[in-house]
């Protein structure tokens, strides 16, 4: 999966500084075992309380891991990466991501207006003499 280079970044000094498991995994427990179900619930809140604010701590912001899944296909779709790469990218069908994420597209509404005037206006052009007008 492609991922943005700021991404690659992090993820690469990460493994610098932590590595990975034996198995390979990139999360694990202090004895590089794997996190199990019954304590990732802890595990989460330590690192939410440790890259959080307090005040952010209070919202809803990533209180579960599914919270930042979410979040980041809203930023994705807000930041105007096309549906069929989004849908890609999160295992969904587009059906299945605007049915789920439509509400969350927020403030494209200048765009739009900009791409179809965009659009408006290279059809609105003069024909020069001589030469029809295509589709």
């Amino acid at each position: 999966m492609s991922i943005p280079p700021e991404w690659g970044q992090l993820l690469r000094e990460h493994l610098d500084r932590s590595g990975t498991a034996p198995y390979g995994r990139l999360f694990r427990t202090s004895r590089d075992g794997m996190v199990q179900e019954s304590g990732y619930g802890a595990v989460w809140a330590k690192a939410h309380a440790q890259v959080l604010d307090p005040a952010d701590q209070a919202t809803a912001l990533g209180k579960r891991p599914y919270d930042l899944r979410h979040a980041c296909v809203s930023l994705w779709l807000n930041s105007g990466v096309e549906p069929t790469e989004v849908a890609r990218r999160a295992g969904h069908s587009v059906a299945v991501l605007l049915r789920v994420y439509a509400k969350c597209i927020h403030g494209g509404e200048d765009h739009a207006n900009e791409l179809i005037s965009k659009r408006l206006a290279r059809r609105a052009r003069p024909v020069p003499e001589g030469q029809e007008s295509g589709p």
